[in-house]
Parts: structure tokens; C-alpha cells; sequence
């Protein structure tokens, strides 16, 4: 090979390394906290066009599932531990969810702005 063609080799070579595409975002960390069978906060403001991954922090003892058909997320939690949704990119508008095991206690909304 000539010096031209490993140069050039190496160049687009080198390139791919440096030219890291962004194919997504990192996602907003936010958190939730369910006690007594409850939310902690009811609703949550998230910024629109942007994945939210949320930390679901159950503090009873018994499992609950947060479920929302319009994020699209169902989750079951373990009693006394945390599990993480993601949903998003999210238009304006707000997006209901609920607790699976406790629907008429644990409710709460999601609204993107």
C-alpha cells in the first residue's frame, strides 16, 4: 500500500472514532415515593420532548404496580424497594397513572410541559 491509502485508511478510521453520533438523550432522573398507598407527589411536571426515567421508590410493605396505559409503562414494584420506568419523549398534555394493586388510593398524573 502507498503512503496515501494507509494515510487515508487511518483518517476515516480515526474519524469513526471521534465522530460519536447522538442518537437520544440522556434521559431527566426524576423520583416518586409510594407510601401508605399513596403517591409522594401526586403529579409530576416533566419537560416535553424529553425521556423522563423515574424512580419508583415503594415504601409499603406490599408490592404495587404503577401502571399507565398513555405512557405506555407497567412496572410492579416489590414492597420496600425501587424500580425504574422510562417513558418519553412526551407532547404537552397530561398522562395519568395509577397503582395497580390500590387504583383507588394511588393515583396520580405526569404532566409534560
Amino acid at each position: 500500500m502507498t503512503h496515501t491509502v494507509v494515510a487515508a485508511t487511518l483518517a476515516i478510521l480515526v474519524s469513526g472514532f471521534l465522530i460519536v453520533p447522538s442518537f437520544a438523550e440522556d434521559p431527566i432522573a426524576m423520583s416518586i415515593v409510594i407510601k401508605d398507598h399513596k403517591f409522594d407527589p401526586e403529579e409530576l411536571k416533566v419537560p416535553a420532548g424529553k425521556v423522563i426515567e423515574l424512580t419508583v421508590d415503594n415504601q409499603d410493605a406490599t408490592p404495587e404496580e404503577f401502571e399507565s396505559a398513555t405512557l405506555k409503562v407497567e412496572k410492579v414494584i416489590a414492597g420496600s424497594s425501587k424500580g425504574k420506568v422510562r417513558f418519553g419523549p412526551l407532547t404537552p398534555d397530561t398522562y395519568l397513572f395509577v397503582g395497580e394493586f390500590n387504583q383507588a388510593t394511588a393515583r396520580g398524573a405526569v404532566t409534560a410541559e
